[in-house]
């Protein structure tokens, strides 16, 4: 216990003088001894160090201790390096310096392939791929993956290939290629079934196969896969617990169960997450579509926008909600006329005349409204459906049966003859 007392007590001067703490971090990182004792300390210092640099904003630094603390990793076994590596690259995410930790992955892939540590490569490849999907960088992204999924079915990697995958699913689905997302979630599923694929792993999978069963309108699916993610990122005490509480919510809003977004939100899991400001903001929301209300539905989309905006997939179904919402209020003022002044239907719908005639235009042009704007005159034109006579519809079906009917005797005949 002795031999780790310098770093834990640097750990405390840390907090009142973390320059007198890091001097200490590297005295004990860069000294040549290599007993088991001082391994194991130079290994605690170099974390304690990467965790300074990053919570200094120190981006720069940590990189470059990356580079300088390559000579010492042959005294350890290649999974230690691998680990100390790839928690130093992590590290640097929490710095504003962001594209810095690219360049680190980019570095030590280069040090990976000349020193010849394919293990660490392919994890270095696969963290790569995810800051390119992080960044919008998604054909970056797509080329890493190709390379790397060739060589780990050849290792038959289960577990990297569950990774893999799930950076392939994300980026076609930012894509907006479906087909291809499936397609990576399902392979995603497909390994991990064939491994004891650890929990968190699981969740993740469960994440994504709920976002994409949303996007498809199965509500109930997409729950289950919700509820899941939830209970497992809960009991590991992972952030993304509150992903999983948020889904449920926006599930149990889009399936039109008000009782149900209550339970979320009162259940024992739920209560944790209850004060939430992503939370809030969500209830809100399903306050003001209970009561059918356009503008208050507005007004909280409006009150908590730059919360909801921050989620992609809650920021597609909110807005997608909206534009059900106006289109089933236009359709109700519209019903009972033939002709009508836009200026009334903007007001009626409590919308804005410009975004009114914008929204009729596109319920004209996909078939959902049967009309025309007549903006001259200021007018919607409404179009009766004309519908056909049963009588013809008779008429069409007796000339088929007497067509077939004349068939089949011709045939009888000719064989008659």
């Amino acid at each position: 216990m002795e031999v780790d007392c310098p770093i834990d007590d640097a750990k405390v001067i840390e907090k009142t003088n973390w320059k007198s703490a890091l001097e200490t971090y590297k005295k004990h990182i860069f000294h040549e001894g290599d007993s088991e004792d001082e391994l194991r300390i130079r290994e605690k210092a170099i974390i304690a160090l990467g965790n300074l640099y990053a919570n200094q904003d120190m981006a720069k630094e940590l990189a470059q201790l990356t580079r300088d603390i390559r000579k010492y990793f042959y005294m350890y076994a290649k999974a230690k390096t691998a680990k100390i590596v790839r928690m130093l690259i992590d590290m640097t995410s929490r710095t504003n310096e962001q594209d810095i930790q690219i360049n680190m992955c980019l570095e030590t892939i280069e040090w990976c392939n000349q020193e010849k540590r394919n293990f660490l490569r392919h994890r270095v490849e696969t963290r790569l791929a995810s800051l390119y999907l992080v960044h919008k960088k998604y054909d970056l992204a797509l080329n890493v993956l190709q390379t790397l999924l060739k060589e780990a079915k050849k290792l038959d990697d289960k577990l990297l290939l569950v990774e893999i995958h799930l950076i392939e699913h994300k980026t076609n689905f930012k894509l907006e290629n479906m087909p291809k997302a499936k397609a990576a979630l399902t392979a995603a599923k497909t390994n991990a079934n064939a491994i004891h694929c650890p929990p968190i792993h699981q969740a993740e999978i469960d994440l994504a196969s709920g976002i994409v069963a949303l996007r498809e309108k199965d509500y109930k699916t997409g729950y289950s896969y919700f509820y899941e993610a939830f209970e497992a990122f809960n009991t590991a005490e992972d952030k993304r617990a509150l992903d999983g509480c948020k889904y449920l919510i926006l599930t149990k809003v889009l399936d039109k169960d008000s009782q149900g977004v209550s339970q979320v939100v009162t259940s024992k899991s739920g209560l944790k997450y209850a004060n939430e400001k992503e939370v809030i903001a969500l209830l809100d929301v399903a306050a003001a579509l209970k009561e059918r209300s356009l503008k208050k539905f507005e007004q909280a989309l409006e009150k908590h926008k730059e919360l909801l905006d921050k989620d992609v997939t809650i920021s597609y179904h909110t807005r997608e909600i909206l534009e059900t919402l106006v289109e089933q209020n236009l359709l109700r003022v519209l019903e009972p006329y033939s002709v009508i002044d836009l200026p009334y239907i903007a007001k009626q719908v409590d919308l804005p005349r410009d975004r009114t005639v914008s929204k009729l235009s596109e319920m004209i042009l996909d078939g959902k409204l049967n009309g025309t704007l007549d903006q001259g005159n200021g007018v919607l034109l409404l179009f009766t459906e004309k519908k056909i006579r049963p009588t013809y519809d008779y008429t069409l079906q007796v000339i088929k049966n007497t067509a077939e009917v004349l068939d089949s005797l011709a045939e009888s005949s000719a064989k008659v003859f």
